[in-house]
């Protein structure tokens, strides 16, 4: 019952209300009252949010869940910056160390460029052998 009463909900607010407010916009030029009225019931938009209450409060188990994640989202975010400084500094010492060969101007002309190559040929393996085959061959 409290399902359908929020789909309910949410098709009146969707198509009627939509439809509404834009029949009276243009219906009354200084008819401002009538809209600020309409928009009032937008508010009922917030019942939504007594679904997810409910839920919370019926499994205290996803609570838990969600509490542990954004615990967790700290240090994934540090690990996270840490990574992209190590690519970063790679990035750099692949551009200047490879600029002379022909590999490296191909490969990693520009910083970016070098850090784009190093994820997808070295982290994803994206057809690292045509790289390694390449960069082999300048060398032999």
């Amino acid at each position: 019952l409290f399902d359908t009463f929020m789909v309910a909900m949410m098709v009146f607010e969707t198509w009627f209300m939509t439809a509404l407010l834009l029949l009276m916009e243009s219906s009354s030029d200084a008819g401002t009252g009538d809209i600020a009225m309409l928009r009032m019931l937008r508010l009922l938009r917030l019942t939504r949010m007594a679904r997810l209450v409910r839920l919370l409060r019926s499994s205290p188990e996803v609570v838990i869940l969600i509490k542990g994640m954004l615990g967790a989202l700290r240090s994934v975010f540090f690990t996270l910056i840490l990574i992209v400084i190590c690519l970063y500094i790679f990035a750099i010492l692949f551009k200047t160390l490879a600029e002379t060969s022909e590999t490296g101007k191909e490969y990693f002309p520009t910083v970016p460029s070098s850090a784009n190559n190093l994820v997808v040929y070295g982290l994803f393996g994206d057809n690292i052998g045509t790289m390694a085959a390449k960069m082999l061959k300048r060398t032999q």
